[in-house]
């Protein structure tokens, strides 16, 4: 690798956080094994897509119990969910302006510049100095960058390295310049003395055999997911295996990941620090994963947006929880919607048609005028409210929001996931974007698809099951505020078994798309290693200047009861000391709290309330998982030092 080389700067480097303009998606053909179905007439608010198109034999069928396929009549609920958001005011229809609230000034939308979309990827990624210049002497900058770019995959490194291609290209184009660094300088192989980072469990060539090694249900998350797709891409072209006309994949398998001993790692496990690492690690294996595919996600212009700096409805996720954090500190989904779900809740979830049946439109709009001016004061008559206007209200939060709730700059991303050739692929690219979410779109959009599997648990009572769910909160999670006036008909018809079965898979997945990849966890702890060699050097030439001895060891040395199969536990917030812990086979982390407790009668918190954590060696902080094998763990971190602590999940 050379950390030497820098590209010459193109221009003003666009924002990366700000509002976006949407442009709708290049939609894919419905996939075979998804079947679309054209609403009824005098049913819902849209015809045939095409009047050339001939009419299909109509089949008699009733509402299915299957959670396999989404059947006609549940497509029919889609657009009589739409109809009802149009007639309702709550979404604005076809040439409408937005709601009321919100004065949109947007600019003319263009084209992005040549070049603007790959420098602003980079930017975002963390390697803005491969092409500006003004970084070439932040030391920290190059060595960030060379530490980073040391521990991607080939199929990561790949997609770093077509965008910085890219952007040569338009230099040269722009600037006619014969002499520019060559990209190849940055990702030459390894030479003689240098050993390439290898993931565990992958093969000479830096793959799995992940067709022997794991069955149609199993997700390897030791191996990246653009790896795994590569080579299911190269399988396939060899065999030149086309999709059956009669597959299976429109079902929804019992996926279940591989099991790690040393613990999975769910989102917010982990420090801030951490989780700046894993976000620019995520946003370039999701790049190389979208890229393998063939899948091409074009970026939108930036504009500016007037919203609303106060209130309920119609104001943006930051600004509300900047509201509830005043009232609740620590707050991470919107104190309205917490309330409403739990309010549904309790006057319980057998209602038939929860979430289907809407309330009475007048009536939900005197509500959400009420709640405006009395939910903070605690005035509000909850006891009054009916739980179909209960439901009507969550929908139109979600709706009003003024950016929607999977965000402008992601939101062709998640359309794009029914691209990818099986729902292995999908549900991994799924992972992914969630992980780049911002942290209260992520954390909003948990409590909902957790509220939604809560509804479904009660599918005997209420009649809503997982298929049911989706198809009518598909369009109130997709058709943000003025969402019908930038589409056609055609695209609005196209799309729509696609996003239910994006919300299908949000929904049944949950427990798996909330986690954070153990090939990532690999790439996070490689990282941290380097950093502390490059740390340790540094600190060993300033010793040495100050003629002080230099003969520690580069690692921090592992605790000699470590060394004899103990490892000792401490836990500052309940005043004990420390507790030696021996480590055996069995030892799960569950189990440590369990000890910790029977040992100290005066700790007055429920295990659940309790985390054992991994502080330092190659992590920064983690919140490890019950089930972690504690042995396990201390072999890959054995300088860590294990801290117990409450935590407020």
């Amino acid at each position: 690798m050379n950390p030497g080389l820098l590209l010459p700067k193109v221009g003003q480097k666009p924002p990366l956080l700000t509002h976006r303009h949407y442009s709708p998606p290049v939609l894919p053909p419905v996939p075979r094994s998804q079947p679309s179905f054209s609403p009824k007439p005098g049913s819902s608010p849209r015809h045939s897509p095409s009047p050339k198109s001939s009419p299909r034999p109509r089949t008699p069928c009733l509402r299915s119990n299957s959670q396999d396929s989404l059947d006609e009549l549940e497509m029919d609920d889609y657009w009589k969910e739409v109809e009802n958001i149009t007639s309702s005011g709550g979404g604005a229809g076809r040439g409408d302006a937005g709601g009321e609230g919100e004065v949109p000034e947007e600019e003319q939308q263009k084209t992005p510049e040549e070049g603007e979309q790959e420098e602003a990827w980079l930017t975002e990624a963390g390697l803005a100095r491969l092409f500006d210049d003004s970084l070439a002497a932040d030391q920290d900058q190059e060595e960030d960058s060379a530490v980073f770019l040391s521990t991607l995959t080939r199929s990561q490194a790949a997609a770093v390295e077509r965008r910085v291609t890219t952007l040569q290209q338009t230099l040269l184009r722009r600037r006619n310049r014969q002499h520019v660094p060559d990209v190849r300088d940055i990702f030459r192989p390894p030479e003689k003395h240098e050993e390439p980072i290898e993931l565990k469990g992958e093969s000479e060539n830096g793959q799995k055999d992940i067709t022997s090694a794991e069955t149609e249900t199993e997700l390897n998350v030791e191996v990246a997911f653009s790896e795994q797709a590569l080579t299911y891409r190269d399988n396939h072209q060899r065999a030149k295996v086309t999709a059956s006309p009669n597959s299976p994949d429109d079902k929804l398998p019992n996926f279940k990941l591989l099991r790690d001993k040393t613990g999975q790692t769910r989102i917010g496990d982990l420090s801030p620090l951490d989780m700046k690492k894993v976000r620019r690690l995520v946003l370039v294996e999701s790049t190389a994963l979208f890229d393998t595919a063939g899948i091409d996600l074009k970026a939108d212009k930036a504009v500016k947006v007037k919203t609303k700096e106060s209130g309920l409805f119609g104001v943006p996720l930051a600004t509300l929880l900047e509201q509830d954090h005043r009232r609740a500190p620590g707050t991470k989904v919107p104190l309205i919607l917490q309330r409403l779900i739990n309010h549904i809740e309790e006057e319980g979830l057998d209602t038939e048609g929860l979430l289907r049946i809407p309330g009475a439109a007048t009536r939900v709009k005197l509500l959400c005028q009420e709640f405006e001016t009395s939910f903070y004061d605690g005035t509000f008559p909850w006891q009054q409210l009916k739980q179909h206007d209960a439901a009507s209200l969550l929908k139109l939060f979600i709706r009003e929001l003024p950016l929607p709730l999977l965000t402008v700059e992601y939101l062709n991303a998640f359309f794009a996931v029914n691209k990818f050739p099986t729902k292995k692929q999908q549900l991994q690219a799924l992972n992914l974007l969630i992980l780049l979410l911002p942290e209260a779109n992520r954390d909003t959009l948990k409590a909902l698809v957790e509220f939604f599997h809560r509804v479904i648990d009660h599918q005997d009572k209420n009649k809503m099951t997982l298929n049911n769910v989706s198809v009518v909160m598909a369009p109130n999670i997709f058709m943000f505020k003025g969402f019908r006036s930038k589409v056609t008909e055609q695209q609005e018809f196209s799309m729509a078994t696609s996003i239910a079965h994006i919300v299908r898979l949000l929904i049944r997945y949950q427990n798996l798309l909330w986690t954070i990849p153990k090939f990532i966890m690999t790439q996070v702890r490689q990282q941290n290693m380097e950093s502390n060699r490059k740390q340790y050097k540094e600190r060993a030439v300033r010793k040495l200047l100050k003629k002080m001895t230099t003969d520690k060891p580069p690692e921090k040395a592992v605790p000699e009861e470590s060394s004899q199969g103990f490892i000792r536990v401490q836990a500052p917030q309940f005043n004990k000391v420390s507790m030696a812990v021996q480590l055996t086979g069995e030892l799960q982390a569950a189990d440590v709290l369990t000890r910790f407790l029977s040992q100290d009668s005066s700790v007055a918190v429920e295990q659940e309330e309790l985390c054992l954590y991994e502080i330092g060696g190659n992590i920064k902080e983690r919140c490890l998982d019950g089930e972690t094998y504690m042995k396990d763990l201390f072999e890959l971190n054995p300088t860590a030092e294990w801290v117990i602590k409450a935590v407020h999940r």
